[in-house]
């Protein structure tokens, strides 16, 4: 199943690209799975990913949290938490 990933802010700035396609494992089943295969591939992804509770995520441009599963999902963005003002 082909993902494409959208990365904002000082997310995209620690793995140095703004998006990506990927086509995850089988075992990736939620965004929290998916979290930690990225993480695992080291450097700007790791360092990115390491603390889940400063990161949020929207699938096909919905807010959702951490735990929500991928399914049929075609986009899943990775994002700081936004505050307005």
């Amino acid at each position: 199943m082909a993902l494409e990933l959208l990365y904002f802010a000082w997310v995209r700035e620690a793995i140095g690209i703004g998006s990506e396609r990927i086509d995850p494992p089988a075992e990736v089943a939620t965004i929290a799975d998916l979290i930690d295969w990225l993480g695992a591939r080291g450097g700007g992804y790791a360092t990115a990913l390491a603390d889940r509770q400063r990161l949020r995520a929207a699938v096909d441009q919905a807010f959702v949290p951490l735990d929500t599963p991928i399914g049929n999902a075609r986009e899943v963005a990775l994002f700081p938490p936004v505050t307005g003002g």
